[in-house]
């Protein structure tokens, strides 16, 4: 009976997701360094054993944890598309990302506070999330440049680049910024994008919708691969 129940899809799924709540608050709280599988296991409530069917290493635990607060952050950006459609502007699309990212500490800390674990997490001879997320990247950019949301004295690649220069540039300098901002910081983000890529054209509300749900499909469908890599 108990093996059965370990062997449903549903059952597995769920002690999943608490092995990979326990990692994240342990993560959080104590850092990288000082959190082993032991405490894993014990904070789950489960033997070592148990968290090894899930993840043979601790690398692709704290790696999946990362996952998952990539994915929560890409959901939040689609929720946002998906409420508002002038989201999909480049400028309102970085803003709401980069508070995304800035409101989760576990997400932010990864990222920021140490890029020697990040490279370490994220490296795995599968590039396929990788190659995912700049695919969907470049198809965005390039719909925005369709619709004549773009400045037009670029080409699609450079705005691209300076972009990614630009808001990377933005996320690294909040691990020296105050407590609390992070609101104001996204605003001058957002300003800073909106002047540097874009162009001032009219927009008919029906390009914006149009815009918002092709915006919406890539994240679908960038969304629904990650979560099928999680659970493979």
């Amino acid at each position: 009976m108990n093996a059965d129940r370990l062997r449903d899809p549903q059952q597995r799924a769920e002690r999943a997701a608490r092995i990979l709540d326990v990692a994240a608050d342990l993560l959080l709280r104590h850092g990288y360094r000082r959190v082993t599988m032991d405490d894993v296991a014990a904070g789950a409530g489960i033997g070592k054993g148990t968290v090894y069917l899930h993840w043979k290493t601790r690398e692709q635990l704290f790696s999946a944890v990362f996952a998952r607060e990539v994915l929560a952050a890409m959901d939040e950006l689609r929720q946002a598309v998906q409420q508002d459609p002038r989201a999909c502007l480049l400028h309102r699309f970085a803003r709401v990302y980069f508070l995304a990212i800035a409101n989760r500490p576990l997400l932010r800390g990864f990222l920021l506070d140490d890029p020697e674990v990040l490279g370490k997490l994220t490296s795995s001879p599968d590039t396929a999330r990788d190659e995912r997320h700049g695919t969907m990247a470049r198809a965005y950019l390039r719909l925005l440049a369709e619709h004549g949301l773009l400045r037009d004295d670029m080409q699609v690649d450079e705005i691209g680049y300076a972009y990614q220069a630009t808001f990377e540039g933005f996320l690294r300098a909040e691990g020296d910024a105050p407590a609390g901002g992070q609101e104001q910081r996204a605003d001058l983000l957002a300003r800073t994008v909106r002047q540097a890529f874009e162009g001032e054209p009219a927009i008919p509300d029906a390009t914006l919708r149009e815009v918002a749900a092709a915006t919406v499909t890539l994240l679908d469908d960038l969304i629904d691969a990650d979560r099928a890599e999680a659970v493979r």
